[in-house]
């Protein structure tokens, strides 16, 4: 058995995020000590694995939850996967370093923009998507998304980047509050309108995702100010648990 303290040090993981993933059902400790801390065995430790694996394919938490639940999940088809994607994303890394040092030899005059192509790697990304990304909202985002220019998806982005700005303005307020509670209202159907049909599960999940740490956490509080990613979980709590 490892002790949380154990699997963070050895995976690179927060406690917090850990706390998280335990929090959404994501990652289930398998026991707990008669002090109450969390305790993972090799079979958690594969799992997290698999999750951060999927991490680096750019899935959601709530997708890879509902894809390694799935009893049609194939591991070594995953893993496979995640393969030649790590591979491509080492390849490309490898044409960077030698477009750089190339730049250096020539004294910066290199007209070749090649090193700098993605495609590969979107496509093979967007084929591991289609293969396990087949959740629902997934499926609902790819469509509201499928038309987007590169402007459109800049667009919505801070649309939702404007909406914790305003968290951030009503931080001083109490989270419980008809302003703060409209706010979060108004976020909930901004990402049904731009995302997906976001449901009381889904809007408590962001909302915890929101204050585990991490870049997302960050670019909350730097558009809303520092404590708007706890400010507005809080909030979100709050609404959710008066839906019930």
């Amino acid at each position: 058995m490892y002790t949380v303290h154990q699997v963070s040090e050895m995976a690179g993981v927060s406690i917090r995020t850990l706390q998280y993933y335990d929090t959404i059902g994501l990652l289930k400790p398998v026991s707990r000590t008669d002090a109450g801390y969390r305790l993972y065995d090799d079979t958690a430790l594969e799992t997290l694995q698999q999750i951060l694996l999927f991490r680096e394919l750019e899935f959601s938490l709530t997708d890879i939850k509902q894809i390694l639940t799935r009893p049609d999940f194939d591991r070594m088809k995953a893993l496979e996967q995640q393969i030649r994607l790590l591979s491509l994303k080492k390849e490309r890394l490898e044409n960077l370093i030698a477009f750089a040092r190339k730049l250096k030899s020539t004294g910066g005059k290199q007209m070749d923009f090649s090193a700098f192509d993605t495609k590969k790697l979107d496509e093979y990304a967007k084929q591991a998507k289609e293969t396990w990304g087949q959740t629902p909202a997934y499926q609902e985002f790819e469509e509201k998304s499928r038309s987007w220019t590169k402007e459109d998806r800049n667009g919505v982005i801070k649309g939702l980047m404007d909406l914790f700005v305003s968290f951030g303005a009503l931080r001083k307020e109490d989270p419980a509050a008809s302003p703060v509670q409209a706010q979060v209202k108004k976020l909930q159907d901004y990402i049904t309108a731009h995302f997906y049909t976001c449901t009381p599960e889904i809007l408590s999940g962001l909302g915890q995702m929101y204050a585990c740490g991490g870049e997302m956490t960050d670019n909350i509080d730097q558009a809303g100010g520092p404590g708007t990613a706890a400010f507005t979980a809080e909030a979100i709590r709050i609404y959710c648990g008066g839906l019930k």
